[in-house]
């Protein structure tokens, strides 16, 4: 007796992002508004985040109180990974800075998944050493360049030019937080502001705290 025939018909490739687009056991889409925090610092660390659209900020808080930001995290990167090693506790607050579509995973499906799916662990990795070049670049700038290039840098990795050509992007941050990003003062963090408003490569509300930076002129000018 004959057994029943083989399926043949090939495996359809694994798809990092459409995985992380649907809902399923431990993953969770949320949508989570404008100044809305995600996770706080000293939570249970259980889910690593992944962000389908929008741009978040992670910052941490000293025993005193005080805050840094340490990261801007934008649409297409991972947070929270921390958790699918050693640690057992959010070591960074996210706080969105403009609407944003979330996905959460479960530590526990995020490593099955790195067995069960090769192509989602090429992702991930890739991810990884992207964002491990991305903090290379960044100690580099802190220990070599003035401070206003610092904040040049700064205002392009926040405007992403690849993103829409070259319109305008807004960024929502305050003097106060570009200050502690840059490394310097919020004084000298004006006077860099008015300059660049001065030149053209930024349009600046200090009031309402808008910018407006025009990626193609800083990278032009400055050479960044």
């Amino acid at each position: 007796m004959s057994g029943a025939p083989l399926d043949r018909t090939p495996k359809a490739p694994f798809e990092p992002k459409a995985f992380l687009s649907r809902p399923a056991a431990g993953v969770t889409l949320e949508r989570f508004e404008a100044g809305r925090q995600i996770c706080g610092q000293g939570e249970r660390a259980d889910t690593v985040g992944y962000i389908r659209k929008g741009r978040v900020k992670a910052t941490t808080f000293s025993n005193r109180g005080k805050e840094a930001i340490v990261g801007i995290i934008r649409d297409g990167q991972f947070f929270g990974e921390a958790c699918l090693g050693s640690a057992k506790v959010r070591t960074a607050t996210i706080v969105t800075l403009e609407d944003c579509l979330i996905t959460t995973v479960t530590r526990e499906v995020m490593l099955s998944m790195f067995v069960s799916e090769p192509e989602f662990s090429a992702f991930f990795m890739a991810h990884l050493l992207s964002r491990n070049t991305r903090l290379e670049e960044d100690l580099g700038d802190q220990l070599l360049n003035l401070s206003e290039k610092r904040l040049a840098r700064l205002l392009l990795v926040l405007a992403d030019p690849g993103q829409d050509g070259g319109s305008p992007k807004e960024v929502n941050l305050s003097q106060e937080a570009l200050a502690g990003m840059v490394g310097t003062t919020r004084s000298r963090i004006s006077t860099f502001m008015n300059r660049f408003r001065e030149r053209g490569y930024i349009s600046y509300d200090s009031h309402r705290g808008r910018i407006e930076v025009y990626a193609a002129l800083l990278i032009s000018v400055l050479g960044l």
